[in-house]
Parts: structure tokens; sequence; C-alpha cells
């Protein structure tokens, strides 16, 4: 009997519009795609002067997917980058008051921004 093969858990897709990129994320930001992550959203902050995470659809965000949300927004501020959150689900809203994080991660919603 093959293997089942595990459900990649994030996948994103990055849609430019000028110089602000939507990054809509799916599933779950959790250890093991972080890094992944990082990286490829740290290459879109360069080019961009504003950034947008749509977490519509992210179902679950561990200790080093906030870590991630907070490098990418520490690298998004040192490079000029405006850098917001969209449609925080549950979970993440939780975390993010928890951590004492939702203030400094504020949302996009809450600057007029939106998307579509």
């Amino acid at each position: 009997m093959p293997e089942a093969v595990p459900a990649k858990p994030l996948t994103y897709d990055v849609e430019r519009d000028g110089e602000r990129a939507v990054v809509k994320c799916h599933g779950r930001l959790v250890l093991g795609v972080t890094d992944g992550f990082y990286e490829e959203i740290k290459g879109v902050i360069s080019g961009s002067k504003a950034v947008v995470l749509d977490l519509e659809d992210l179902t679950y965000v561990d200790s080093m997917g906030l870590g991630t949300l907070t490098r990418l927004y520490v690298h998004a501020r040192g490079a000029g980058c405006e850098f917001k959150l969209l449609h925080l689900g549950k979970q993440v809203r939780n975390l993010l008051k928890l951590t004492n994080l939702f203030g400094v991660l504020a949302t996009a919603e809450d600057h007029g921004i939106s998307v579509g």
C-alpha cells in the first residue's frame, strides 16, 4: 500500500498591484514551512512599498509562525515598506492579543486597506 503524502501545511499566492503586494495565505503557518515562507515574502517586501498578508484562509499559526510574522514586520519596517495583516481569524487574533503584538501588527482594515 503506498504511503499517503502529507498535505503541505501552507500555500500562498502573491498578487502585485504596482508597488503594493497582497499575499493570500492558505493552511497552517507552522514549524517546517516558516523559513521558506520568510525568505519568499522577504523578497516580495524588497520590491514593494506596501505588503498586505491576507490571512482569511490561514487556519492555524504556531509560535514559529508568529515569530515569522514578527520577523517579516521588522524586515519590512527596516526596508521602508508598510506591512499589514488582513482578515485575522479568531486563533490568530487571540494569539496576537495574548502576546501583545496585536497593536504592533495592526490589521489592514484599521488603515482603510482592502483587497479586491
